[in-house]
């Protein structure tokens, strides 16, 4: 460990703190043979008085859906039955100990964070994930699901990650890089050679601590003598894992030929189980006699029935350095012996390494298990065992059927990029309709994701007509894809084409009535929708979606926490971040800003771990919404900037219009009004119709007047009032209304702001208050200094419950001109508003009544985070109880 001083005191903090009671995670990443694992087994040596968990990923296993997890949980798998029986149940099915299907992934997660949990009760836990690139994906998901919430459980997670490694994908976590040693730490981890062999030593090894041991224990006698050829060490640095590889081979070679079978036998295997690998081994004339050289040379480490190899660059090197027909026997004996066991999908796994050519009979066997993983929720699974059934397969068109279903697997797991890259291999042309109805989807989730919304709608309109003869049930599906895309492109004229082709489909015919002139049969259509709600995830998306952009927020938001659950239950991941952004919108349209936050970053982080770049714009813009409100200008720049960076040159234009509406609503907040009516009128010049922007028309409307150019304000007036009386939703009713007051005769200014804070009661809190400070400042302008006052008191007490200062300082700056005291006049949210949003979201439930279970289940945090909160929450509060909290919030 030397020259690792600033790495083991960050691991031995988080052991300090865990003993505490406070949770920490880390993901130390480097390249491979730097010391990622001597720091893992440095934190368990140093792990005193905890618990300590411990799963090294293998290569050959990272396609079995949540193996990991299990060897992970082995040793504490008695506190499952103290979980609560949905998340029990959830850990069953995947650990294969019951036949039941996953209906929910996310109580997986949840599963995983309570028995982490469980196993702190009784003291600290250290969790070490090593190699955690070569970790199932469905495993990697679940742990890293749980190590983002770890807040008081005690509990200490470190991920091994090896740079540059293709596998699973690691991210979200706080990253600890390994480097290379310098020139002293690295010479004395080769003492006894001369000056000039270390040199060259060191210089090959570029102070990669596992590559100077082993390079320097390969060396001949002569060559540790002094006597270096031209050829003995490389001239040039390159290709360290190979190097390391070659100095491994030339210790392994030294090993009787039986060891090294027992040792690619075991590199090859994906349990650990001796008894498997010893099974195996055997039908190649190996013993369990044939452990003890590579047990006392300390390349494997045998504990009771399990075996490990010391490091996994040995393991590497057993495996690569093996010719390729030993390679296949061992996988052919594994097969062989696992089937004996009754691992038959371990067994099918084996037997496509074993295969060197089409086989059929082993795509059917991998076909089984992807529909296998399929019914876990383990989608990334699910999509490899498709892709090397496909790879197996000779008859073109099932092999286009298998790919394209290992695509479709991808892109609901959210691996948009990958799905392309198995979309690219698909042989053409399809002689299936519905084979190619399914790959014209995969290819426009690509270029959604990525590309352009309006060529992925186009491509799903014209697989719409190429397979609307033959199979004239997909038709609906595919063009409600498309007009899905179309909303992001903010194409109202695609939109209402791709909607008129199939008008007689409820979720079709809600936007060809919008666009087409048909308000009253579009609205119909909605409560179609929503009287009968469909099963499938795009549908419920519409469904919201339209409910959002007619005005209905409420039934909106609704349906958007239907969806979200649905991605959730059916494990659609990569869905799940364009549900919370529905969502999102929804509590931003109702006023629920701390909310809207709240989600926001979730759905951010969840698609920056996905790498799904166009739903991460899309959200940046909307979390510059709530920050905008706030005045937080900074924020609002760099978040804005984020997502037109991406916008801009792919036509996202929703996109783009939302995050140039972030920035209008921030210098309208600010006071900028002329600034603030260039970028709105910029956002409603990215859409094309004036109902895709009709939310922003109130704040654009109030920056033209505000700038002294009312006339840049008719046109966004009329529309606003004509869209109002069309949708009669009572929320956009006030707003016209504010507006109307605002453009209008002054004469009938007052009539119109008194109905817009009538139809505001029991709506957005902010819409609200917006109103009140624009009639408060008409008021005091008519020198109505009383009535102005109660106005604007209103304003300033709405502003600052939601912590809008900007717009909080403009209503007690009016007030002050009014003759109203301004420096208390405000009432604060009651002690609740010292509380973090989510100490007040948990204080919710509790003062409801919800243990901490249940408050854990619904928030996706473990009980005992839960605890902490409410522990924290309390002296805050000025309360005991959770009696005392529920009456203080009811009062």
């Amino acid at each position: 460990m030397r020259g690792r001083y600033a790495e083991r005191e960050r691991i031995e903090q988080l052991l300090a703190d865990a003993r505490q009671g406070t949770s920490g995670v880390l993901l130390v990443h480097g390249e491979a043979g730097i010391g990622k694992t001597a720091l893992l087994d440095h934190a368990a040596g140093q792990a005193h008085g905890a618990r300590v968990l411990r799963v090294e990923g293998i290569e050959s296993e990272m396609e079995m859906a949540f193996g990991g997890l299990h060897q992970l949980f082995l040793p504490v798998m008695d506190l499952v039955d103290a979980l609560p029986e949905p998340q029990a149940a959830a850990l069953r099915s995947v650990f294969g100990l019951s036949s039941d299907s996953v209906r929910d992934r996310f109580n997986v997660g949840l599963a995983v964070l309570t028995l982490l949990s469980e196993a702190a009760a009784d003291g600290p836990l250290l969790c070490l994930v090593d190699d955690a690139q070569w970790l199932d994906q469905p495993s990697v998901d679940m742990l890293t699901f749980a190590a983002r919430r770890l807040r008081a459980e005690g509990v200490v997670m470190l991920f091994a990650v090896r740079d540059g490694a293709p596998g699973a994908a690691v991210k979200g976590l706080p990253p600890l890089l390994v480097e290379g040693l310098d020139r002293e730490d690295a010479a004395a981890l080769v003492p006894g050679l001369p000056p000039y062999v270390v040199d060259r030593v060191i210089e090959e090894a570029r102070g990669n601590p596992l590559a100077l041991i082993e390079l320097s224990a390969a060396l001949t006698p002569a060559q540790r003598a002094g006597r270096l050829g031209p050829s003995a060490l490389p001239d040039a640095a390159a290709g360290l894992p190979v190097r390391l590889q070659d100095g491994f081979l030339e210790q392994l070679r030294r090993l009787p030929e039986a060891a090294q079978v027992v040792l690619l036998v075991a590199a090859a295997d994906d349990t650990g189980d001796l008894t498997v690998v010893l099974r195996a081994a055997g039908r190649l004339g190996s013993a369990v006699e044939d452990l003890e050289p590579a047990e006392r040379t300390g390349f494997l480490l045998l504990s009771g029935q399990a075996l490990r190899f010391r490091h996994p660059l040995v393991r590497y090197a057993a495996y690569q350095g093996a010719p390729l027909a030993r390679r296949i026997a061992a996988h052919r004996a594994l097969a062989e012996a696992l089937g004996e066991a009754g691992q038959a999908h371990r067994r099918a796994w084996h037997l496509a390494a074993a295969s060197t050519g089409p086989d059929e009979g082993v795509a059917e066997e991998l076909e089984r298990v992807a529909e296998w993983a399929d019914s876990r929720q383990a989608m990334a699974s699910a999509s490899a065992a498709y892709e090397r059934a496909a790879q197996l397969t000779a008859d073109p068109q099932v092999r286009a059927r298998r790919l394209v279903s290992a695509a479709q697997r991808a892109a609901d797991a959210g691996q948009d990029e990958r799905c392309g890259a198995l979309a690219d291999q698909v042989p053409l042309p399809l002689e299936d309709p519905g084979v190619a109805a399914r790959f014209a989807r995969a290819r426009a989730v690509v270029e959604l994701g990525y590309r352009r919304p309006e060529t992925a709608a186009r491509i799903l309109v014209d697989s719409a007509e190429l397979t609307g003869v033959e199979r004239p049930d997909m038709t609906g599906s595919l063009l409600t894809d498309a007009v899905h895309a179309a909303f992001s492109a903010g194409d109202a004229p695609l939109i209402e084409e791709i909607a008129l082709r199939s008008p007689a489909l409820p979720v079709l015919a809600v936007p060809a009535g919008l666009f087409g002139g048909d308000v009253p049969g579009a609205l119909e259509a909605v409560r179609t929708l929503v009287d009968a709600p469909a099963d499938g995830v795009m549908d419920r998306l519409m469904t919201g979606i339209y409910l959002q952009l007619t005005g209905d927020h409420a039934a909106a938001r609704e349906a958007a926490v239907g969806v979200v659950a649905h991605c959730r239950d059916q494990g659609v991941s990569g869905w799940l971040p364009t549900a919370l952004h529905l969502l999102v919108q929804t509590e931003l349209s109702l006023g629920h800003h701390d909310e809207a936050s709240a989600r926001a970053v979730e759905a951010l982080q969840l698609a920056e771990y996905y790498d799904l770049a166009h739903r991460a714009a899309h959200l940046r813009a909307a979390l510059a919404m709530p920050a905008a409100v706030r005045g937080e200008e900074e924020r609002v720049r760099t978040l804005t900037d984020e997502a037109l960076a991406y916008t801009l040159p792919r036509g996202v234009g929703r996109g783009t219009a939302d995050a140039l509406w972030a920035r209008g609503l921030l210098e309208l907040g600010l006071g900028r009004a002329e600034a603030a009516l260039e970028q709105l009128e910029a956002a409603c010049g990215e859409v094309t119709h004036p109902l895709l922007c009709l939310p922003l028309l109130p704040d654009l409307i109030e920056a033209a007047v505000r700038a002294g150019r009312p006339e840049r304000a008719t046109d966004a007036a009329r529309s606003l009032g004509e869209w109002a009386t069309a949708l009669g939703r009572t929320g956009l009713a006030a707003s016209a209304r504010r507006c109307q007051a605002l453009t209008g005769p002054d004469g009938e200014a007052e009539e119109r702001f008194v109905a817009a804070l009538a139809m505001h009661e029991g709506g957005s809190a902010y819409d609200r208050a917006r109103t009140a400070l624009l009639y408060g400042e008409w008021l005091r302008r008519l020198r109505r200094h009383i009535d102005a006052r109660e106005q604007l008191r209103a304003a300033l007490d709405g502003f600052e419950r939601l912590r809008a200062r900007p717009w909080a300082d403009r209503a007690r700056t009016e007030l002050g001109a009014a003759g109203g005291e301004t420096g208390l006049t405000a009432r604060e949210d009651g002690p609740i508003s010292v509380l973090s949003p989510q100490e007040r979201e948990v204080v919710r439930l509790a003062a409801a009544g919800a243990s901490n279970r249940e408050i854990g289940a619904q928030l996706f945090l473990s009980p005992r985070t839960v605890g902490h909160h409410l522990y924290r929450a309390f002296p805050k509060l000025g309360v005991s109880s959770r009696t005392e909290l529920a009456d203080l919030l009811a009062s």
